[in-house]
């Protein structure tokens, strides 16, 4: 039963936002206003993404601006307090995602990591994009029309034998009504229908089941 799937290269802004290694402590705060983004790729030579900094990295100059660290586990944060170049402010290696990986790969990185960006980067490092958190949002703009004719097309058209089921979308959810000539499709139709892009929920209403249970 397989249903399209997203790839970071279709939500991805592909003008991205970044910085050098010389790039001051200034001159990035006024990229982040400018551009109203929360980090920026940090690059070498090319075009490589060598580094981020990200609002976090920047505050400890505000932090510590007037106290030391007095836990060891700011010490760390405490010396970037004195950093005034991209290269001593930037978190390395950083974190990427490549353009063909899944929104849900992205999702889970970023959850992973507690980023709210990633540079989107090729196969041997250069920067291609930025995806952002919003970003991985916008397939939950899908139509409900369009999102019912591919769960209709993609899900329930692949069942054999064909099942008896009808399909309906609002606001993102999914409603399957009618029956099914096996109980174990139940989960298995749910799934596939939740895995279609821009799905918020699926609801099964079942006038009846056949078959012993999964």
């Amino acid at each position: 039963m397989p249903a399209t799937r997203h790839t970071i290269s279709d939500v991805m802004t592909h003008t991205a936002i970044a910085v050098g290694r010389e790039a001051s402590y200034k001159e990035i705060v006024e990229l982040m206003h400018q551009w109203k983004v929360s980090a920026l790729p940090v690059l070498e030579g090319e075009g490589r993404v060598v580094g981020v900094v990200s609002e976090a990295d920047l505050l400890p100059k505000e932090e510590f601006r007037r106290d030391d660290p007095k836990l060891p586990e700011q010490l760390e944060e405490a010396s970037k307090a004195g950093a005034v170049l991209a290269e001593e402010l930037m978190s390395s290696p950083a974190v990427t995602v490549h353009a063909d990986s899944t929104l849900a790969e992205a999702a889970r990185i970023m959850a992973r990591k507690g980023v709210k960006r990633l540079p989107v980067v090729n196969g041997i490092g250069l920067l291609e994009g930025v995806v952002s958190r919003s970003d991985l949002l916008k397939v939950f703009l899908r139509p409900d029309e369009e999102i019912e004719e591919e769960i209709r097309n993609a899900v329930l058209a692949e069942l054999a034998p064909p099942v008896h089921l009808d399909c309906s979308v609002e606001e993102g959810v999914v409603t399957l009504r009618g029956s099914l000539h096996n109980r174990a499709l139940v989960p298995l139709v749910a799934r596939a229908a939740r895995a279609v892009e821009g799905v918020v929920d699926v609801r099964m209403e079942l006038t009846g089941v056949a078959g012993a249970a999964a």
